[in-house]
């Protein structure tokens, strides 16, 4: 697989840093992303409304919510598709890719994103406001232009990688 390059476009509501130090008062976000394989092996990716570049499914873990059900929940809410986890990729957590500046809030946020791997039990696959399109790709052609978080996690999945800790 050639290798994944990020691209240049950044997420307009999403800014990320290029630092490898968090600044101080950087709050910290637990997060879920989640890779979701359909039956014939194929990677599906949303390509986002904020920044038009590829990702993965994913996003808040809910106070009192378990990681399983957020992934659960996050994949049914921007793909319409039910999915059973399968795996743990890992925890990501690696700046400068996992630190944000949201419009509105002056702290910086680190994310701290587990990442599942799923396969697609049930529905019918549909974008969401978050998502402007939604694809599969095969694990050896995916996209060049993901955003930085999705980068190394779909790097270490076609490598076979498991129990990541980054």
């Amino acid at each position: 697989m050639p290798p994944l390059e990020v691209g240049a476009m950044i997420a307009p509501r999403v800014s990320l840093g290029s630092e490898r130090r968090a600044p101080p008062a950087t709050e910290v976000r637990a997060g879920v992303g989640i890779i979701v394989v359909d039956a014939r092996g194929r990677v599906l990716l949303e390509k986002r409304s904020d920044c038009g570049q590829w990702g993965l499914p994913g996003g808040r873990i809910n106070p009192g919510e378990d990681i399983e059900t957020a992934a659960r929940r996050e994949v049914k809410e921007a793909t319409g598709l039910d999915v059973r986890v399968t795996a743990l990729l890992g925890v990501y957590s690696e700046l400068p890719e996992h630190l944000a500046t949201y419009p509105g809030e002056r702290k910086p946020v680190q994310l701290v994103d587990v990442i599942l791997v799923a396969n697609v039990i049930s529905g019918r696959l549909h974008s969401s406001d978050e998502s402007g399109e939604l694809a599969f790709f095969w694990p050896h052609g995916l996209p060049n232009d993901i955003v930085p978080p999705a980068v190394s996690p779909l790097r270490h999945y076609v490598r076979g990688e498991r129990g990541v800790i980054q």
